[in-house]
């Protein structure tokens, strides 16, 4: 009989796909970062517990092309400064993706808050341009001109906060408690240029980045960047003070509600 594709794999096929993610190499991004001070209480109301706002209510807008083997990858992110147990990161609130595939481990293995969108990075000699858009709204735009090379950082360490969770079958609630992730990069930068310019914020329903709002811009840079991931679960946290905030995930809250009609087949 023929290979049934969707029957079971081997033990030593599902091996040799574990090492071959392992032993993935560099793969470097070239994208802006800006980075601002945004209303105190607006940083705080996004953040579900039991994350604490940081001392400062920073605002970080990632915006990257990614130079992925056989094709190129958008890949951008809003975060807001955060604190848990100690424990000083960024928690995203939206991270646009260009392919379905970059979707896939993000949510499903990190709970990253990942959503096909549209990503532009361009250069046109000093002049930068680089944006976060979905359902036609360009919902982050940073622009500006380069201003000068700025000295290279050494390797760090940075940590990215994400809540994993599966919406209950019967719409009520989860399956199970929700689990806060730490998710640690170890990031390398080879191109650190610094950028004048302004964030544009433009209002979006879907994506409401723009009640974030620049109150003083701290720097933008335009930098070529590679780094690793590792996540750990640290604790389970409460079902009941992370629904409020589950609106955050999806375009339309009321879809983890839509189950199929009583003796329907799906």
């Amino acid at each position: 009989m023929a290979r049934v594709r969707y029957g079971a794999r081997t033990g030593a096929e599902i091996a040799a796909a574990r090492a071959a993610g392992s032993k993935l190499p560099d793969i470097w991004s070239t994208g802006v970062v800006a980075l601002w001070e945004s209303d105190p209480d607006a940083v705080a109301a996004v953040l579900p517990p039991p994350l604490k706002p940081a001392e400062r209510p920073l605002v970080r807008a990632n915006i990257s092309k990614v130079d992925l083997p056989g094709y190129p990858l958008g890949a951008g992110s809003v975060a807001v400064a955060a604190v848990h147990d100690g424990h000083e990161g960024w928690y995203p609130l939206v991270m646009p993706m260009t392919h379905e595939r970059a979707l896939t481990g993000g949510r499903e293995v990190f709970g990253e808050p990942k959503k096909l969108g549209e990503v532009t990075v361009e250069r046109e000699g000093l002049v930068v341009r680089a944006v976060l858009a979905r359902h036609g709204i360009a919902f982050v735009e940073v622009r500006g001109a380069v201003d000068g090379t700025l000295p290279l950082p050494e390797p760090t360490t940075k940590l990215d906060f994400y809540f994993k969770f599966l919406p209950a079958v019967d719409g009520e609630g989860f399956d199970g408690d929700p689990v806060l992730i730490h998710c640690t990069r170890h990031e390398k930068v080879r191109r650190l240029e610094r950028i004048t310019g302004d964030v544009v914020l433009r209002e979006s329903v879907y994506d409401p980045v723009a009640d974030l709002p620049v109150l003083r811009l701290i720097e933008i840079t335009l930098g070529e960047k590679t780094s690793d991931q590792r996540g750990r679960a640290v604790e389970r946290v409460s079902a009941d003070a992370l629904l409020p905030y589950i609106h955050q995930r999806y375009d339309d809250p009321q879809q983890i509600l839509d189950g199929p009609p009583e003796g329907s087949v799906r």
